[in-house]
């Protein structure tokens, strides 16, 4: 097999219906609508990408994309529930209920060095990041703007056939990511595509192709010109889909964790390190243990992990400063989201309850005493209780608090109390002592 995908060229590999494992009934019957309406209007009409990707690994696909040469006002004529959006590169969202069929346009190719806005809304920055792009064009040029071969993969409903462009059947039965093209020069044009070729690997439990990895490296100093708020996006998918672990493995190994939490991935290569990385990889295989059970998870509290050691040893330079450690761990916590923001932009609504998970840790110390029951009844005491429990299996915290804690939530109210209650001390009272009087006076009794 070549080292790199196909050429540019016309003449695709058609893998006829009997060739390969896709049925129409694994297809959203939405998609399906949009398929029929779009071919029966005149129009070619396409399931790309993923869908096909993952019908022909027999998963089940997450979403199911359209594309066609119709433009996008043609689209929205067909459907009257379809919404136009974008701005780099028009789609046409088709809303069925809950279920959103994403319909786009063929792309053309991007070629031609001198284009710009005005003559082809083509735009480049100075490191070659497309800015913005709506030049419509072929599907024989479309492939070329996709980014991995088992991506470019595209059924077509007027025959039910596969049409192959570069070698993505292939890649798919070898279980290889392979970029299109030049890989640098891919990676330039969008820089996330250093994420997202590590998330597929990921996910798909796929290898990357020696020349896509190749310049991994050298290049993932590009992520820090991508914004913090789309960082975060590619983050929950990373970390939040049931394959973190692989997703953390392969970010430390490619030199691209340190882009999304620069902090952590300090503090992993720093002294404590093992600890650190002790507990990160806990909480994040405790969030893909979650997923596989078909629980809810959240960002708030597998950040709030990868948080933990940085806020850590901040609050203990600040105790050095002559902070209480309540005030040192606060201030800490504040300061460290706040650093976070220039690498992943972690919403308010996720830093605002990750810090009072970490603000607990110390609470959670105290099993003496109302307090400790008050704090069973706080919002996020079952957060707080589970960083506690990961802490105490990494050697972080003391395990005997945490079954102290876990034997607490399953007793009865009178228990509790029990359990909270101050052991009276041995032996009689003693009575207070009263002051001397001074010479003269009276007691006034």
């Amino acid at each position: 097999m070549n080292s790199e995908a196909k050429s540019n060229t016309n003449a695709p590999t058609i893998v006829p219906r009997p060739d390969h494992c896709i049925s129409r009934s694994q297809i959203s019957r939405n998609c399906l609508k949009v398929l029929y309406r779009l071919k029966e209007a005149g129009y070619q009409a396409f399931l790309v990408g993923g869908g096909v990707r993952d019908l022909m690994l027999g998963r089940e696909p997450k979403d199911f994309d359209v594309v066609t040469d119709a433009w996008p006002e043609d689209v929205r004529k067909l459907f009257r529930n379809c919404r136009l959006i974008g701005r780099r590169f028009r789609l046409a969202h088709v809303y069925f209920g809950r279920e959103v069929i994403e319909v786009a346009t063929f792309r053309a190719a991007q070629e031609a060095e001198d284009m710009d806005d005005e003559a082809g809304e083509l735009v480049r920055d100075g490191e070659g990041r497309i800015l913005r792009d709506n030049r419509y064009g072929t599907i024989d040029e479309d492939v070329w703007r996709r980014d991995f071969t088992v991506n470019a993969l595209y059924y077509n409903i007027a025959d039910f056939s596969i049409c192959d462009y570069t070698t993505g059947v292939e890649d798919v039965g070898l279980k290889l990511m392979r970029l299109i093209g030049e890989p640098e020069d891919r990676y330039r044009e969008d820089p996330v595509r250093l994420l997202r070729g590590v998330r597929l690997a990921a996910k798909l439990d796929f290898a990357i192709s020696p020349e896509t990895e190749a310049p991994i490296r050298e290049l993932a100093p590009l992520l820090e010109s991508v914004p913090p708020a789309r960082l975060f996006d590619e983050s929950l998918k990373l970390f939040l889909a049931g394959h973190g672990m692989r997703s953390f493995d392969l970010l430390r190994h490619y030199g691209l964790f340190r882009y999304l939490f620069p902090m952590t991935d300090a503090a992993i290569d720093g002294p404590n390190g093992e600890a650190v990385e002790a507990l990160v990889r806990r909480g994040v295989q405790n969030t893909d243990d979650r997923v596989a059970q078909g629980k809810p998870v959240t960002p708030m509290f597998l950040f709030g992990v990868f948080l933990w050691h940085p806020a850590v040893a901040r609050a203990d330079e600040r105790r050095a400063a002559g902070d209480t450690p309540m005030q040192a761990l606060s201030t800490a916590c504040d300061e460290i989201a706040r650093d976070q923001q220039s690498a992943v932009a972690i919403p308010r609504r996720i830093t605002s309850p990750m810090k009072d998970i970490q603000m607990m840790q110390p609470r959670l110390t105290r099993t003496r005493g109302k307090r400790a029951l008050k704090a069973l009844d706080h919002p996020r005491f079952r957060a707080a209780y589970d960083l506690l429990v990961l802490r105490a299996e990494v050697g972080d915290a003391d395990p005997e608090l945490a079954r102290w804690w876990t034997d607490i939530q399953a007793q009865g109210p009178g228990d509790r109390e029990q359990a909270v209650s101050q052991p009276k001390p041995a032996g009689r009272r003693r009575r207070r002592r009263r002051p001397k009087k001074a010479s003269g006076e009276t007691s006034g009794q």
